[in-house]
């Protein structure tokens, strides 16, 4: 089980994560990553809209999507636990403040546990991994 601070719950924080954020998609799983570079642009985040979080630096939250395309509700709950697990223990690799949505593919009803940690593994590497896109200086070198 995730803790409360640690969870993504509201519509507006899977939409963020998803929209600005950046994408990774294994064979298994899809993994979006927002930073808190990420969320430039938007209004600033207090204290009354992540009302779990206490003052001071923002924890990383997760959230889980895994439709009914995965598979009836037991099996779309075993992912869910197993996703949940592997995402906790990961949890202090990811920057203060970001957000993480994991989606789950179909082919992850029938795939072990090792198989989904070995995607979720390899689609947080790449995530963070990649430095956030900077653009060079306009008239750079006249």
């Amino acid at each position: 089980m995730l803790p409360s601070e640690n969870r993504l719950r509201r519509r507006q924080d899977f939409a963020t994560a998803v929209k600005r954020g950046r994408r990774a998609g294994r064979p298994l799983l899809v993994v979006h990553l927002s930073r808190d570079g990420d969320l430039k642009g938007q209004a600033d985040r207090t204290s009354d809209s992540r009302p779990h979080v206490a003052e001071g630096t923002p924890s990383a939250r997760a959230g889980f999507v895994v439709s009914k395309a995965v598979g009836p509700a037991v099996v779309r709950n075993l992912v869910k636990r197993r996703l949940r697990h592997l995402v906790r223990d990961r949890l202090s690799r990811l920057p203060a403040g970001s957000l993480i949505v994991v989606r789950a593919l179909p082919q992850a009803a029938s795939a072990s546990y090792q198989d989904l940690e070995r995607d979720l593994d390899a689609a947080l590497k790449r995530l963070l991994k990649a430095e956030p896109a900077t653009t060079a200086p306009t008239g750079a070198g006249r």
